[in-house]
């Protein structure tokens, strides 16, 4: 048994020293943060931050300049994430993730979509032959035992009512919540979740922190990039906050909303400045994430930066939405 100091310390991901530069522009700048396990850990900062290139690193979508990530899955195994490609990050790693637009197969029924992520599951069962298709051999019992668990994220998506509906019929809020259904019939031990409450209303924003909360209440490790306050502060236990690539800010939710360097990072203001945090950091978040456009802010030359120095930092022009 696992004693309180043994669960602090199983780290399911860690980045070491993670780059990433397109060519003049540095997006990340040596980042270096841990994910434990059995936690949800939020990736937050202004728009152009760095936030979704990081996610890209870890998914396999970018090799970064330079670093290591490393994931270590629950059977004691170790692998190196900027090594491998990404289809075995998936399979093998045991790493899904959400994107900011969904990715639906919109033209299929809900219940096909949760089938669709269980594939090599149900190719493996066939022994890639036309078993498969006459059904037979262990096809059969893997193809029930597939709906059957299909059905079980249906129910915990709330959505098993539609499951015969196209996933394209369903309202917005539905749809993120299938997405993230669709991502844990893949069984990962690691959920990546690229603002997952974006466009939602209060009561969509609820039922989705129900739902991540029971996904973190089965012992899947959630890490998220989200600009909604609300579902930060309420759902992390840990949470690191970027400017410019640069990690400025990691801990607690409590802790980070009271450091003072993360509304500086916001807004340009004096570090020392009397100005209730939580409340105009959590209102600049909601502005950014319903116009899309990032809030026009002056940072401060960190010791011994040099104009040049902060320029080079800057993304460039259309790297806007680049997090």
């Amino acid at each position: 048994m696992q004693t309180a100091a043994t669960m602090q310390d199983d780290k399911i991901l860690t980045v070491e020293h993670l780059s990433m530069r397109f060519g003049g522009l540095v997006a990340v700048n040596d980042l270096g943060f841990s994910a434990r396990r059995g936690e949800i850990t939020a990736l937050i900062g202004p728009n152009g931050a760095g936030k979704t290139t990081v996610f890209n690193c870890i998914t396999g979508f970018y090799k970064p300049t330079q670093g290591m990530i490393t994931i270590r899955r629950s059977n004691g195994q170790q692998l190196l994430l900027e090594r491998m490609p990404d289809f075995k990050i998936t399979a093998d790693a045991k790493v899904a993730r959400t994107f900011q637009n969904i990715r639906l197969f919109a033209g299929m029924t809900v219940l096909e979509n949760l089938l669709v992520a269980q594939h090599n599951k149900l190719m493996k069962a066939s022994g890639f032959t036309v078993l498969g298709l006459l059904g037979i051999g262990k096809y059969r019992a893997a193809s029930a035992e597939s709906i059957e668990f299909a059905k079980h994220w249906l129910e915990r998506a709330g959505l098993i009512e539609r499951a015969d509906d196209p996933a394209g019929d369903l309202p917005y809020g539905a749809q993120r919540r299938l997405e993230i259904a669709r991502a844990m019939c893949t069984e990962p031990e690691l959920l990546c979740l690229d603002e997952p409450a974006a466009g939602l209303n209060p009561r969509e924003s609820s039922a989705l922190n129900d739902l991540l909360l029971g996904i973190k209440a089965q012992g899947a490790s959630i890490m998220l990039i989200e600009h909604d306050m609300s579902v930060v502060m309420q759902i992390s236990d840990h949470v690191v906050v970027l400017d410019y690539g640069v990690k400025i800010s990691d801990g607690t939710p409590e802790h980070v909303k009271n450091d003072p360097k993360v509304i500086a990072a916001y807004l340009g203001v004096d570090d020392e400045a009397e100005i209730d945090v939580p409340q105009v950091l959590s209102d600049v978040l909601k502005v950014e994430a319903v116009s899309g456009k990032k809030i026009s802010r002056t940072r401060k030359p960190a010791a011994g930066e040099t104009p040049a120095d902060k320029t080079a930092r800057k993304p460039a022009t259309g790297e806007g939405t680049k997090k």
